[in-house]
């Protein structure tokens, strides 16, 4: 075994809360390791402890002599007054600084005697082959070197955080959730560079895709236990569902046993003459095991979608909008109606959370109008969590001050309420600054879904979210009778819940598309030329995948596919149904002698919607019957 990271009987614990309870991991070189685990469960520490930006408390953790590390940190804060140069150059050390300092000068237009200190170090470290690299890092990832990292988005710091991670050329690349942020172009390079990367890849995420796309180990967190995989990722689902069933099926014995023994132990003097004390002691065993069994909540998601909107909820006419001279909406008519699901796609800085924006009126179009439906409730989930007050309690931030909320029209108490999210009574009464980040974006679903509402927006809302909260979002919205717009990155995501896309395009043009985001890529869909190449990294070949690992891939997608062609079909059937009974009412109307009481005016508009839901009829007839068969036609081996 030629190990890379190897960690023995690993132990660390804050305050009395233990993280991981004896370790023991080993890394080979060359390995793609998935660090996967709810919300909270120490996949960050693990990763700072292979980083040595942690010490466990118990244990040693080892890294193969001469091996160099780049970690990408989801919580990295740069200077805002840096430019994007200086903080990858960075990545490279204190050589790096320098580097960075000395193209800042050039920039600033300094003379050959105040750069002549920095050239000075620069020959003694024969460092001028690294600024190069440095350039082709970021052209790589389309960044400006000039650029101020005060005015980038997130999704450009995570460019930025991407790139100061490979800047030294290192052995191990360590990245804690690579994915969050940002786009779909820049994920396929990253998932193309981690694929080819010719060192050890370690890596947190939640992103399925990527996942099943790269990871050839898989280490498991779950309540302080950890246990590695050595297979893919979805091989590695398949076994975990059976360790847990087995798991299950063992503690129901055990608790069986117990009980048995428990009557015994409690019955009367008849018994107590026979008792022995080897039984008792055994008993006082399985008492022991019992209460040291570690049990895990189970997470619920459920909103109220309250009374229904009305049947526009948005009206888009000609809307345009720029920012800093560039054109984010050009020329946007487009409504809204009750019931859609809908998602926004495009590269970063496009416009998607800018349209969202401008829908709720937090911003105002350069030109155009933006209606509003009637009879809406809106929760809108920001991405920036800004809302967040990070010494705030947990219970304080839901319960603003009161013990019971009112949800569902039934009064809970905030910690039962903050229970079903996951949250225990320690976490619910600690402040929010020492939650994770997917345990914040759980604490901000959980106060978005104290009020009732009939339409939800919701940018980036997956970011850090484990895979069961995402599949557990992925039901609700599946089932969730309001209106949905939402922004992701998740093509996973996108296939399951939305039942049309707008497609930002560029220069302020924004496409509607009929369907999630896979059925849009085989119609011959592509997001903005994707501009990158991955090159100039420590790279090999990747072995293709094997014919079994392609098969189960397939089988996936014809599962999801069917269960979206059955969703549509549901949708349709219901609208059909709405449309017909409309229909026959109309038709009914007609032949009532009283119509023609009604002015000329009003018989004409009568009868103009009559032609209308004929055509609707024979229009959704169509769509269903071809969505059926579409469905039927798919067979999975």
């Amino acid at each position: 075994m030629n190990a890379a990271i190897t960690l023995q009987n690993i132990s660390i614990a804050f305050g009395h809360e233990p993280v991981l309870r004896g370790a023991n991991i080993v890394i080979e070189r060359g390995a793609r390791c998935c660090i996967t685990g709810y919300n909270g469960s120490g996949k960050s520490t693990l990763l700072g402890l292979i980083a040595g930006r942690l010490n466990p408390d118990e244990g040693v953790v080892k890294v193969a002599a001469g091996l160099s590390l780049g970690l990408l940190d989801q919580n990295a804060v740069f200077p805002e007054e840096a430019s994007v140069f200086d903080v990858v150059a960075g990545g490279l050390g204190e050589i790096g600084l320098v580097l960075g300092e000395y193209s800042s000068g050039l920039a600033k237009g300094l003379n050959e005697k105040a750069l002549l200190p920095l050239r000075q170090r620069l020959d003694d470290a024969e460092a001028w082959e690294l600024e190069p690299k440095v350039r082709a890092l970021l052209q790589q990832l389309m960044l400006s070197p000039d650029q101020r990292m005060g005015g980038l988005s997130g999704g450009w710091l995570k460019r930025v955080a991407v790139a100061r991670s490979l800047a030294a050329g290192p052995d191990i690349w360590l990245l804690d959730e690579p994915t969050n942020h940002l786009d779909i172009p820049t994920i396929d390079w990253l998932t193309e560079a981690i694929t080819r990367f010719a060192g050890t890849v370690v890596f947190i995420s939640h992103d399925r895709r990527l996942m099943q796309q790269v990871a050839d180990q898989v280490i498991d967190i779950d309540r302080g236990q950890v246990k590695a995989f050595r297979c893919g990722y979805d091989e590695f689902v398949a076994r975990r569902e059976a360790d847990q069933k087995n798991q299950l099926e063992a503690e129901k014995q055990f608790d069986a046993k117990l009980a048995e023994e428990e009557i015994w132990i409690r019955q009367g003097i008849k018994a107590r003459r026979t008792r022995n004390e080897g039984r008792v002691r055994a008993l006082e065993a399985l008492r022991k095991t019992r209460a040291e069994r570690l049990t895990r909540g189970s997470l619920t998601l459920e909103v109220d979608a309250g009374h229904r909107s009305g049947k526009v909820v948005c009206e888009f006419t000609d809307v345009d909008f720029g920012h800093n001279h560039e054109r984010l909406v050009q020329g946007f008519s487009w409504v809204v109606q009750r019931g859609d699901r809908i998602g926004l796609v495009g590269p970063n800085g496009v416009g998607k959370s800018t349209l969202i924006k401008l829908m709720l009126g937090q911003l105002t179009p350069d030109r155009g109008s933006i209606k509003q439906g009637t009879k809406l409730d809106v929760a809108y989930f920001d991405q920036g969590r800004a809302v967040l007050q990070p010494e705030m309690s947990v219970v304080e931030y839901i319960g603003k001050g009161r013990d019971f909320i009112e949800i569902n029209g039934r009064s809970v108490h905030v910690v039962s309420y903050l229970k079903r999210f996951m949250f225990d009574s320690v976490e619910s009464r600690g402040k929010i600054k020492t939650l994770s980040g997917g345990q914040q974006n759980r604490l901000l679903l959980a106060k978005l879904f104290t009020q009732p509402a009939n339409f939800l927006v919701l940018d980036e809302p997956t970011n850090d979210l484990d895979v069961e909260t995402l599949e557990l979002l992925e039901e609700l919205l599946m089932e969730y009778e309001g209106t949905v717009m939402l922004v992701s990155h998740d093509r996973a995501f996108l296939d399951q819940v939305v039942t049309s896309l707008l497609v930002f395009k560029g220069e302020g043009k924004i496409e509607e598309h009929v369907g999630g985001f896979s059925d849009w890529i085989d119609r011959g869909g592509a997001l903005l030329p994707n501009q990158h190449a991955v090159s100039d990294i420590k790279t090999e070949q990747a072995a293709a995948p094997s014919d079994n690992a392609q098969g189960e891939q397939g089988r996936r997608e014809l599962r999801a596919e069917q269960r979206r062609l059955k969703r549509e079909v549901a949708r349709l059937e219901k609208a059909l149904e709405a449309s017909e009974a409309e229909l026959r009412a109309r038709m009914t109307a007609l032949s009532d002698p009283n119509f023609f009481q009604q002015s000329e005016a009003d018989q004409k508009l009568s009868y103009e919607r009559v032609a209308d839901l004929e055509k609707a009829v024979s229009t959704l007839f169509d769509q269903w019957a071809e969505a059926e068969a579409a469905a039927d036609a798919i067979k999975i081996g």
